[in-house]
């Protein structure tokens, strides 16, 4: 098939170490998909430069310089990994039929891509990349993550166990993305809403090649509270419960203060008054917390800023 438009959109923040190893890999498989016409000729890849401060953005431009498959999109700013790889997909649905969006880093499998196109040549507007396994990861992030899918499910947010942002999307299904207008952008979330047909390929994920990774654990952790209070009220709710459970105690508690005094017991728990008082702070604090995030979500929303500025697209 020769007339389906591919482009592959990467993201990029100071990724200067592993970019020509990136751009090699991917220009001999593009090279590969269009001779065995899997793809159209005029099939791409575009690099989103997300204000990185190295020299991405000097490399992105030499390789569009020389090569007329490869297509270099400049952010004004750094906007986040989830923005900057928004703003790839909007800008590619102008003229590319299909879109697969992968890391810089390669760590997911480039050689199911081919799969992918052929899925999408099935009928499936989305095809996810899921791993098989985390051997790789340690086992702080392994066990991490996989608590993280967990506990998304249990909060009733959809999403699709081990698949981060390795994904084919047809243009129908990134102008149905794009309705999606909230500015918390949580990808991996959304893209299960769109509801269109779907498939996954599955891969083993080996480890970075060159440089260092861009989610660090502060990183994460703000990804998955982003992904929680986007998709989710249940946290909302705990908080009742929670509040339900602390009127329980206290009224066991009074019970027993009762109890003691009509028996002529003296009440000597100042330590475990300490204590409540601070376990109760606590939870106030925590509770506080959650609902000061929900609010956050409702006041960057309520501003509809743009979600990324285009500095220079290169062609």
């Amino acid at each position: 098939m020769d007339n389906s438009v591919l482009a592959i959109v990467v993201p990029c923040y100071n990724e200067q170490e592993v970019l020509p190893l990136t751009n090699k890999r991917l220009r001999a498989l593009l090279d590969s998909m269009m001779q065995d016409r899997l793809v159209s000729s005029d099939s791409y890849i575009m690099y989103v430069n997300d204000g990185s401060r190295d020299d991405t953005w000097s490399m992105i431009a030499g390789y569009s310089e020389q090569d007329t498959h490869v297509r270099g999109l400049k952010l004004a700013g750094n906007v986040g990994h989830q923005n900057a790889l928004m703003a790839g997909l909007e800008t590619a649905r102008q003229d590319a039929d299909i879109t697969v969006s992968i890391d810089a880093d390669l760590q997911d499998d480039i050689n199911v891509i081919p799969e992918m196109v052929k899925k999408f040549d099935e009928g499936n507007d989305i095809v996810y990349g899921v791993r098989r396994k985390r051997e790789t990861d340690t086992f702080f992030k392994r066990t991490t993550a996989q608590m993280f899918y967990k506990f998304m499910t249990s909060m009733g947010v959809k999403s699709v166990y081990n698949h981060a942002d390795f994904r084919l999307m047809s243009r129908r299904a990134v102008d149905a993305l794009c309705q999606y207008e909230e500015r918390n952008l949580f990808l991996r979330g959304l893209v299960p809403l769109i509801g269109y047909k779907t498939d996954s390929v599955y891969y083993d994920r080996s480890a970075r090649e060159a440089g260092e990774s861009k989610y660090p654990l502060s990183k994460m952790l703000s990804f998955a509270i982003d992904g929680i209070t986007s998709f989710s009220v249940k946290p909302l709710r705990l908080i009742f419960y929670l509040g339900a459970v602390f009127m329980l105690i206290s009224l066991a508690i009074l019970i027993y203060v009762i109890v003691a005094l009509c028996q002529g017991r003296g009440v000597q728990g100042w330590a475990s008054l300490m204590l409540s008082i601070w376990f109760v702070g606590g939870c106030v604090l925590i509770c506080l917390s959650v609902i000061a995030a929900y609010i956050g979500r409702i006041f960057t929303e309520s501003k509809h800023r743009p979600r990324y500025n285009i500095e220079k697209y290169l062609k």
